[in-house]
């Protein structure tokens, strides 16, 4: 079983768990950064990851990781990819940590910024591949959907009455194509022959 298969186990489990058998499992596992910072429960910037608002939610993100991640995971090898997602998840957790430690009605919880640091670890690979979405029937080059998401989900924080966490998107998306970058060996060289430069 690829590691891919094994993480959206894990997390379906863990979220349908919370949302139908043992409720107390949401309510101790989801990021509250008022609680967390006086209470010190650390282990929510990254049980969040492993929790869903509904079925729905659970289902976007699960699918997304499917689509991306068993390519990301066969590309960089299963240990890189264990800690690209695993860091995901805390990096996309930090920005409402920051914003939101003072607030104590603020909470969040899904893997939608680690699924995004699979998305642009992904885009950053293959940024030539063809993206179909939903309702848009031409294909999209993986790049230019990446600065289009980007775009939309900086503009997207700026509004007011959101339930989504664009932040964590944004950051967990900055995250993938860093740690990419940063650990991978030979990225570099692998752009640079894609974009014809080597």
């Amino acid at each position: 079983m690829s590691v891919t298969a094994v993480i959206i186990l894990i997390t379906s489990l863990f979220s349908v768990a919370a949302l139908y058998i043992y409720p107390p499992l949401l309510s101790w596992g989801i990021l509250q950064p008022y609680r967390m910072v006086r209470k010190k429960t650390w282990h929510e910037l990254f049980t969040s990851g492993f929790l869903h608002a509904n079925m729905g939610h659970l289902f976007l993100n699960m699918f997304v990781l499917f689509i991306f991640g068993v390519i990301l995971e066969r590309t960089i090898g299963e240990a890189h990819f264990i800690a690209l997602y695993a860091s995901g998840i805390l990096f996309s957790a930090f920005p409402s940590v920051f914003r939101f430690k003072d607030d104590p009605d603020f909470a969040t919880l899904g893997a939608s910024g680690a699924v995004e640091a699979v998305l642009f670890g992904f885009i950053l690979l293959f940024p030539t591949e063809s993206l179909y979405i939903m309702f848009i029937p031409v294909p999209i080059p993986a790049w230019l959907f990446g600065i289009a998401f980007l775009a939309y989900s900086i503009y997207a924080s700026k509004s007011q009455g959101s339930r989504i966490n664009h932040e964590a998107h944004i950051a967990g998306a900055l995250w993938g194509v860093i740690y990419i970058l940063l650990f991978v060996p030979n990225t570099i060289d692998h752009l640079l022959t894609i974009f014809g430069v080597l």
